[in-house]
């Protein structure tokens, strides 16, 4: 018999392009929400900036990151951009734990904008953690009907995702999570970025949260940076 999984929902402040004050936000985020699981949202790491240069699991300014995960036991699911083929990087989350920092995703649907910096990732991605599947998700692919389905193919408990979006889509972030979760009848998680990124994203949605396999929000952040919402997956 598997236990319960505590996953949260984090909108770490980040200050744009600087991934080592950024990293120490997701640090305390990690520490403050005492959560086997801790979703961040897309990009988080550098900011909605599409120009940020890409990282490396080995860049020294995720040390902090990776410190508070192994000294909580926690697996941080950030987002950065990370190295691709032809100088095409890719738009990716970050798994970070107690064994280390691994590309866990990447993002397979992008929007256009992200489509002329940017490359696909190539196939959906299920993590094993502690006995739960739990698939990963970038923003627009959460919208993807041929997402959603490849990615429950897999034979998912949970579907966890990173966004941004702006404080207008507020509403339907949180209809389509409901809906998207009821669907699949399986747990669903979204982080989404607080305050203001780049990208033109001057105010974003925040509102980050957890919705049952019924499609009922059982945990939801606010609309500031810093909030953090959690639940217990059974």
């Amino acid at each position: 018999m598997r236990e319960p999984l505590r996953v949260a929902v984090a909108q770490p402040l980040c200050v744009p392009y600087d991934v080592g004050q950024n990293a120490t936000a997701h640090a305390a985020a990690v520490r403050a929400a005492a959560a086997e699981v801790v979703v961040d949202p897309e990009l988080s790491l550098t900011g909605y900036e599409l120009e940020a240069p890409a990282l490396t699991a080995q860049d020294p300014r995720l040390c902090p990151l990776a410190e508070a995960c192994a000294e909580t036991g926690s697996l941080a699911l950030a987002g950065a951009p990370v190295p691709g083929e032809a100088g095409r990087p890719h738009i990716a989350m970050l798994a970070v734990d107690e064994a280390g920092i691994t590309v866990a995703y990447r993002k397979l649907w992008l929007g256009s904008a992200e489509a002329g910096r940017f490359g696909p990732g190539d196939k959906p991605a299920v993590l094993d953690v502690d006995g739960w599947r739990v698939g990963l998700a970038i923003c627009k692919d959460l919208s993807v009907p041929q997402h959603q389905a490849d990615t429950a193919a897999l034979g998912i408990d949970a579907y966890l995702a990173g966004t941004v979006r702006s404080a207008a889509e507020r509403a339907m972030q949180d209809e389509r999570a409901s809906r998207i979760a009821a669907q699949l009848g399986i747990w669903l998680a979204v982080a989404s970025f607080a305050g203001a990124t780049g990208g033109g994203y001057t105010g974003c949605a925040g509102r980050s949260g957890i919705w049952s396999p019924d499609g009922e929000a059982v945990a939801q952040a606010g609309q500031e940076p810093g909030e953090i919402a959690s639940a217990l997956l059974a």
